[in-house]
């Protein structure tokens, strides 16, 4: 009775949405060019960026409000984020064009976030609150000239929502949604998602306190007959506040509290465990600008502290501190020329084995240049000064041409670029495996392809990929311990997009992924992935959107038996309807997750999520 109660409740609201006879405003708004900044740092048109650019807008989050940050990305970007499948709350792995985690950097407005006290020293998605969020841009390839060490195969720019206009202003959004595997549809409720933020502009100040949290319950973490529950929860808190002197210096502070609490069972044997894995991130940034005629003076700063409690069979406890200064000068000589001038400074401090770091110091330079007759060129280098490591030169020439048509564009582009990642203060002085003869792995990028736009309508792109890595590092079951790879891991692979508009209120983007990796066993990387999505508002207060993702063949490691096997590939399908009652005020959404309520493998011996259900309502003040 309940399921169908609950598919009842799921057709009707379609029908609603698509029976809406609400008039679609006809008022002709003129479609700007767009513009991306993080692949030079500047503000520049996308006809003029050598990259591939993948830009998730804020219009974007709103049509996929209720979903974790880690599941937006994945459909949009091909970047495959394994776990986010997954029960919620499992370790999420960010692999790019045959990379590992490591090897993509997160920014969160612009600064490097990472934990160092973790094995890998990479950064958890599951920390973040997308309902704090305005906007995603997502670099592939190497990058590391102008963000530094880990940027090696993409990176992921997350930019928190500024203060509203208003002098006071509320935004509050809630779902609830089921948490159930395909095996076990029994439509109970098991998800809850709530957030809350104020903000406001009162002249020169500004202001925005925000509150999220999320619990779900109702899956088991491993595949087990009992088949016992395994729940996630995670709260944040936001403040951020701003200042701005005479329209020429920009000044904000934020502080940040996240506290994640996550149960798991034992992988070693496949059996049901009350683990639990804590974690509390406390940040503090402050962001400053001075604006000057031709250009702007920046100065960035933020202080992370994490603490980790793992209670399990071999409970630990970890704490790290992360201290990030990014002082930067961008200068316009002539709207042809732009340059940009930097230092970072990195210091990683974990408590591992006893208190242990290390520190960077990074110059760095890039030009770039837009000539009247289409060429373009992004070229930049930076000097790492490691402390454990001594230093090491990274490059990237990124050129690009483009033909101007009557209705668009028709651009080649290609980049060679290096970058150089250092093995993580858990790899070099840890309690388990440490090893510190370790080498920093290096890496080589080399792509080329080509972008077409016509009638603001379509753009379409391919790409060619390879990369080259160098003293990867791994773990080796036998010994224990972590080593560089002897052998050279070489990765290609081709990268099609496209975005295009058939109807005047319809979007369809569309992208697939090729990925070829040799020199290991490649594990969880699939050959070939396809995504795509079809939004359509139906009409000026409904909208509705179809998602279908395709994951190929890939490799997985059965770590109780140290086996490969092959993992089936398999397909998804959702739905995604929002209704606004009150014009950008209340705002209902249903999202309906693997309608076909498809069975297939993520991780080997770890659950799956089947076909769920989840609907909420947004309210703007």
């Amino acid at each position: 009775m309940v399921k169908k109660h609950a598919l009842f409740c799921v057709f009707c609201l379609l029908i609603t949405t698509v029976s809406s006879q609400v008039e679609i405003d006809s008022m002709e708004l003129q479609e700007l060019d767009e513009v991306v900044v993080s692949d030079s740092r500047f503000p520049i048109k996308r006809e003029n960026s050598g990259k591939t650019i993948i830009k998730i807008s804020s219009e974007e989050l709103e049509n996929n409000q209720g979903k974790s940050v880690a599941e937006i990305i994945n459909t949009r970007s091909s970047i495959e984020i394994n776990g986010s499948r997954s029960r919620q709350g499992e370790v999420l792995g960010v692999f790019a064009r045959g990379g590992r985690g490591r090897q993509v950097l997160i920014l969160i407005d612009g600064i490097r976030v990472s934990d160092p006290s973790s094995f890998s020293q990479e950064y958890d998605l599951r920390l973040l609150a997308a309902s704090n969020i305005e906007s995603i841009e997502i670099i592939k390839g190497a990058a590391s000239t102008l963000y530094g060490m880990s940027a090696a195969t993409a990176v992921i720019n997350i930019k928190s929502k500024k203060a509203s206009d208003k002098k006071i202003s509320g935004d509050f959004q809630s779902s609830i949604g089921t948490n159930q595997s395909s095996s076990d549809q029994n439509y109970n409720i098991a998800e809850f998602s709530n957030s809350a933020t104020v903000s406001g502009s009162l002249e020169s100040f500004t202001y925005s306190l925000g509150f999220s949290n999320v619990y779900t319950n109702g899956l088991s973490s491993i595949i087990t007959e009992a088949n016992e529950e395994d729940p996630f929860s995670r709260y944040n808190i936001d403040l951020k506040l701003g200042y701005s002197f005479k329209n020429k210096i920009n000044l904000t502070v934020y502080a940040n509290q996240t506290n994640l609490n996550s149960a798991y069972d034992e992988s070693f044997g496949f059996i049901d465990a009350p683990y639990t894995f804590l974690t509390e991130q406390k940040r503090l940034g402050l962001s400053s600008k001075w604006k000057y005629k031709k250009g702007d003076l920046n100065l960035n700063g933020s202080f992370t502290n994490y603490k980790s409690d793992n209670r399990s069979a071999f409970p630990s406890m970890f704490e790290g501190n992360n201290y990030v200064i990014d002082l930067f000068n961008r200068y316009t000589f002539d709207e042809r020329i732009y340059a940009i001038l930097g230092v970072n400074y990195n210091l990683d401090r974990a408590e591992v084995d006893g208190i242990q770091e290390f520190s960077l110091i990074d110059p760095y330079a890039n030009l770039v240049y837009v000539s009247p007759f289409g060429l373009n060129i992004n070229a930049g280098m930076r000097l790492n000064v490691h402390s454990e490591y001594g230093t090491q030169i990274v490059y990237n020439l990124n050129p690009s041409y483009s033909i101007a048509l009557d209705d668009g564009y028709l651009k080649f582009m290609g980049t060679y670029a290096t970058s150089y990642i250092t093995p993580s203060i858990s790899q070099l002085f840890g309690m388990f495996g440490a090893n510190p003869l370790l080498e920093p792995e290096t890496n080589r990028t080399a792509e080329g392809g080509l972008e077409y736009k016509a009638n603001n309508s379509l753009r379409l792109s391919a790409l060619y990929f390879n990369r080259k890595e160098e003293n990867f590092v791994f773990f080796d079951n036998t010994l224990f311990q972590y080593f560089n790879a002897s052998n050279t891991i070489n990765v290609q692979g081709l990268e099609g997009q496209l975005n295009w508009e058939p109807l005047k209120h319809m979007n369809l983007t569309a992208n697939y992924t090729f990925t070829e990796r040799k020199g290991d066993n490649a594990i969880r990387i699939p050959k070939h992935r396809i995504d795509a999505t079809m939004g359509y508002n139906v009409s000026a207060n409904s909208f509705l959107s179809l998602t279908y993702s395709f994951i190929g063949k890939r490799t997985d490691t059965d770590f109780n038996t140290s086996d490969d096997e092959v993992l089936d590939p398999f397909s998804t399908f959702s739905i995604y309807v929002s209704q606004e009652v009150m014009p950008n005020k209340l705002k209902f959404f249903l999202n309906l997750e693997n309608v076909f309520n498809t069975t297939y493998t993520e991780v080997t011996g770890f659950t799956t999520r089947g076909r769920n259900v989840r609907l909420g309502i947004s309210l703007k003040l």
